[in-house]
């Protein structure tokens, strides 16, 4: 799984950079603000008040509202599979973990200089997976068996989990299974999985070597350079009976990180230690026809577009807020995640 990120440069913030349609908090103009009319000296003290005063105004949002859907915006067929899902206790927690840890201001500091020094030499996955930082959140574990429409009883026998980053989202999926098989292209970020117990598979092999229950794929067409083949692939991979758990970011932006095939005279390849050199201009071989003004549009857009024509049909989905760890600018960040249940269809 990759990081949010919000401009195509993904620069900023240091620890999930903001994309389009992300929220990094308003300018410190705001009725209510803590110490109105305070402006401190020195660029940490800065740094610190304005971090106060975004984390007021992430206090006071409306956590329901990033579960809200216009279904009037959709087709039927589309409508009736939407399951609504709301920020539960594991939500909070996240948020709650996340808002102790920006707190941590000499480990935020360093974060940022190591980060700044490291950015000549490895990808932005990379630098999160070696200080271990970073860490996101998708769906919770009684989200995801509303939308799977089963209870916690359930057991599956196997779950391949693409690009699964820091396996902080793969260990809120694995209780449901018997066996856990994850895929990474970060070093770094392998070290962290292996460490956990995951069985990691080879990136360019996985789709040739078993057949999964289950196989999810949260907010990686979007950071992949061949997303078309991705879905040929995951679609081969499944069980007769399997099912897809895929995450994209809507609006949807693509931008593939590091990698052969990033252009063409591209040389920018990842090493043994996450080491990259070259550049690209970060756009995939494969471009996915996903339009729309709104999240509806493009949910529309995807389903229609890009999700029919690989053979797959869509069981349930759901909006939620795809969540990364926060620094010293502010607690958290999110994006806007589509999440879909998925089943390979012979249409």
């Amino acid at each position: 799984m990759e990081n949010p990120t919000g401009s195509n440069e993904r620069e900023l913030p240091s620890s999930c950079p903001i994309r389009m349609g992300a929220t990094a908090g308003p300018e410190p103009e705001y009725e209510g603000i803590p110490w109105p009319g305070y402006k401190p000296r020195g660029s940490l003290a800065r740094m610190l008040h304005n971090k106060a005063i975004h984390d007021y105004y992430l206090k006071q949002i409306n956590k329901n509202d990033w579960y809200q859907c216009d279904l009037t915006q959709l087709h039927p067929d589309v409508a009736r599979t939407f399951v609504q899902l709301d920020p539960d206790q594991d939500t909070i927690s996240f948020l709650e973990e996340a808002e102790r840890k920006s707190q941590w201001v000499l480990t935020q500091l360093w974060h940022t200089v190591v980060k700044m020094f490291l950015g000549w030499f490895m990808t932005q996955t990379s630098i999160n997976g070696w200080l271990q930082r970073g860490s996101m959140f998708v769906v919770s574990r009684p989200q995801l068996l509303k939308l799977l429409n089963v209870d916690d009883t359930v057991k599956f026998q196997s779950l391949l989990d693409l690009g699964a980053g820091d396996g902080n989202v793969t260990a809120q999926l694995a209780p449901f299974f018997h066996r856990v098989y994850v895929t990474e292209v970060s070093v770094a970020m392998k070290n962290l999985l292996q460490r956990q117990g995951f069985s990691i598979l080879d990136i360019d092999a996985w789709h040739r070597t078993n057949k999964y229950d289950v196989i999810s794929c949260l907010n990686l067409i979007d950071r992949c350079d061949t997303p078309l083949d991705l879905l040929t692939q995951i679609r081969t991979a499944l069980k007769p009976d399997g099912l897809v758990l895929l995450a994209v970011v809507l609006p949807f932006s693509p931008y593939v990180e590091a990698g052969e095939g990033s252009k063409q005279d591209c040389d920018s390849l990842e090493t043994a230690f996450g080491v990259f050199q070259g550049a690209c201009d970060h756009r995939p071989k494969q471009a996915l026809p996903i339009e729309g003004d709104t999240f509806e549009a493009q949910v529309q857009s995807l389903v229609t577009n890009v999700l029919k024509p690989a053979h797959f049909e869509v069981l349930s989905w759901s909006r939620v807020p795809y969540l990364c760890e926060g620094d010293l600018q502010q607690s958290y960040y999110w994006l806007d995640d589509a999440i879909f249940v998925l089943k390979a269809s012979d249409t």
